[in-house]
């Protein structure tokens, strides 16, 4: 066993929950991030955590939604990015929304203030110091180039890459609510709302067919020519794109009307609704739900006030795109994380290919406790494939195909079927639930069969209780 302390490299969601994790099982732990002294394109501040693209969780329903279902595990794992997500929720519907500002901020304090974890600022170039026995990498989609290139030249990989986008912010007070309503789709509550979360902007047919002709009449920025053919992720998708693909693409996609009624005039069915949504505590910003694009600013600004009720939107910040990058973690890792060549290496969150605020943070718990329980001599099973956790380990240390990896969100696609009876696409209230609720007694049982995980836990077992 080495006394000496796990390095993680990068503060973002993933390297957060892995410091958290791995110091609350009595490691100490340096957690290195190179802001503010190598900035990033898309990060806009030092904090800890910071959300660059969406401020949603997506849906918190642990019964019927495999994202909502991870969220009840993290919980059960005692996970920081859940505890402080809940604790900044702001309405969204079903959804899990926080405000991004305040989440990073109680992240990185809760960082700051635990005794095991030391954070230190500055760039990590090329591979790790080699008397740095254990390290967890979890430099996100950003990843500098140094590391990246010695990433790539260690693994004989080729790193994959795509684009990921940023939606547009409006200012509340700027939207026209004569034309624009509250309304959750369906009416749903969620996590921190009332089912009046979202504020909907209708549109007819006549207004629909002139916004898909202005998109794609756009100007839009030039990619450099290393990103040129560099994939979108199809979870992330660019409006322009998903418009480029038939014109009713955006109507059964981000602009569907359905489960929405226009109180202004409620005879009359939208053609077309944009929504937007809830992106601080205040309630002052809110974020276009979908609207991912690589527009020139001035055309943004243009196209998207033609949007019912945003005719003289304020935006105080526009969309973006900026290139992800990802290991084709299939060939290179290992069950619990550790890359082939260099074991003394594992891997977190985004840059091993899974997808999504609390899957990066997922893949961090597993991380941060693998090394943790490496360190104390006591190395942990992994979690069961039938768990949410599980099956997204599984998928990307060896259930996708290598040949093909791609990002992947959580889906109850990656689950096992239950004694063999789902065979093929998933469908079903019933089914759902049912793999909900053994995924959420596997995971109980996981943990109460390995309590060194939790120090809590550790002693309700000592106690008996």
């Amino acid at each position: 066993m080495s006394n000496k302390k796990i390095h993680i490299i990068g503060a973002g969601l993933a390297g957060s929950e892995a410091a958290w994790q791995a110091a609350n099982m009595g490691v100490p732990v340096v957690l290195h991030e190179m802001r503010p002294h190598q900035k990033t394109a898309a990060h806009k501040t030092d904090g800890c955590a910071e959300l660059v693209c969406s401020n949603s969780f997506r849906s918190d329903d642990a019964e019927q939604n495999a994202v909502g279902l991870l969220h009840a595990e993290m919980r059960k794992c005692n996970s920081l990015i859940m505890r402080e997500g809940d604790a900044s929720a702001v309405p969204a519907g079903g959804a899990l929304a926080v405000d991004r500002e305040i989440f990073s901020a109680a992240v990185t304090k809760a960082l700051n203030d635990h005794p095991l974890i030391t954070i230190e600022r500055g760039e990590i170039s090329g591979l790790p110091p080699e008397d740095w026995d254990s390290v967890i990498i979890a430099t996100g989609p950003l990843t500098s180039i140094p590391l990246a290139e010695a990433i790539r030249e260690l693994s004989g990989e080729d790193s994959l890459a795509f684009f990921d986008a940023i939606a547009p912010i409006v200012e509340f007070d700027s939207i026209d609510m004569s034309k624009a309503w509250f309304q959750s789709r369906y009416d749903k509550a969620g996590p921190a709302g009332t089912g009046k979360d979202y504020i909907n902007c209708p549109m007819n047919k006549e207004q629909y067919d002139a916004f898909i002709a202005a998109l794609l009449s756009a100007e839009y920025g030039e990619f450099k020519e290393w990103e040129k053919d560099t994939p979108y992720f199809e979870g992330c998708m660019p409006i322009e794109v998903m418009a480029s693909r038939g014109p009713e693409t955006l109507r059964f996609g981000p602009m569907k009307p359905v489960g929405l009624t226009n109180p202004h005039d409620p005879t009359v069915k939208s053609h077309a609704v944009v929504q937007l949504r809830q992106d601080n505590k205040l309630g002052t910003l809110y974020n276009i739900v979908g609207f991912q694009t690589k527009m020139k600013y001035g055309e943004q600004t243009r196209v998207f006030r033609m949007i019912p009720g945003l005719e003289n939107a304020a935006f105080p910040r526009l969309g973006g795109l900026h290139r992800n990058t990802f290991i084709n973690s299939p060939k290179i890792l290992n069950e619990s994380l550790q890359m082939k060549a260099q074991p003394r290496l594992r891997f977190a969150g985004q840059i091993t290919g899974c997808e999504g605020y609390v899957e990066s943070a997922a893949v961090g718990i597993m991380a941060g406790r693998f090394a943790a329980s490496e360190k104390l001599g006591a190395p942990l099973p992994f979690p069961a494939k039938t768990t949410a956790m599980g099956s997204l380990l599984n998928h990307i240390t060896g259930g996708a195909n290598a040949e093909t990896f791609q990002p992947m969100n959580i889906n109850f696609g990656l689950f096992p079927p239950i004694d063999g009876k789902f065979k093929g696409k998933l469908g079903g209230k019933d089914k759902r639930k049912m793999l909900s609720s053994r995924a959420l007694n596997d995971l109980e049982n996981y943990l109460l069969e390995n309590p060194a995980q939790n120090p809590e836990s550790k002693k309700r077992a000592a106690s008996g209780r």
